[in-house]
């Protein structure tokens, strides 16, 4: 099920769908999990809001763009993920890790072994991949850099906080960067909608 605009996105992607406002008719199914009275914290997850999350990144100042599949949700694109991507200047790891403590995210590496190795992750029962890399390469040798994404970067409003991707163009030469068979479907869903963009 999508909001009406991710819907609309649905429909410029796939032409031969259309878009269904269900009734207020609702099903309910009664569901319950026998727990023991001590195990109190076994089934509850964070009170992680996406929202606040994007706002503190963007108060922070951290330059920092959603990558992957969080991007192509964020464009309303029909895609299913369960995880954050991001790809950061290399000077603001300290400004992205203040940012995210109060949602409790822990990174597991300190920022120079960040630096060191290119990546980190931020995580309690999310998970936030975090390339630190100035550049990388895409399967057929093209030199992806950051600094060029983030000078061609698009902002989009999600509630209150803005958050930055890269321009259409550069997220498919993102995908191009690992190149597995869901990239290759999102590369094919991100030129159709830069058609129907260009339209």
């Amino acid at each position: 099920m999508f909001s009406a605009e991710r819907g609309s996105a649905w429909t410029l992607a796939y032409p031969h769908y259309s878009v269904v406002v269900p009734q207020p008719d609702l099903i309910r199914v009664p569901v319950a999990s026998p727990l023991q009275s001590t195990d109190t914290n076994l089934m509850r997850g964070s009170a992680f809001d996406e929202i606040s999350f994007f706002s503190a990144i963007e108060a922070s100042g951290a330059r920092a763009l959603l990558i992957g599949r969080r991007a192509l949700v964020v464009l309303g694109l029909p895609v299913l993920t369960a995880d954050y991507d991001f790809w950061l200047h290399s000077e603001d790891i300290e400004k992205l890790n203040e940012a995210t403590k109060p949602f409790d995210l822990e990174p597991n590496r300190d920022p120079d072994d960040a630096r060191r190795v290119g990546r980190y992750v931020l995580e309690n029962d999310e998970h936030i991949d975090v390339l630190v890399s100035d550049a990388r390469t895409t399967v057929d040798g093209f030199e992806v850099r950051f600094d060029d994404l983030w000078s061609r970067r698009t902002s989009v409003d999600i509630g209150a906080a803005e958050v930055f991707i890269p321009s259409i163009d550069d997220l498919i030469l993102t995908k191009r960067i690992a190149a597995r068979p869901k990239d290759a479907e999102d590369i094919r869903l991100l030129e159709r909608l830069k058609e129907v963009r260009d339209e």
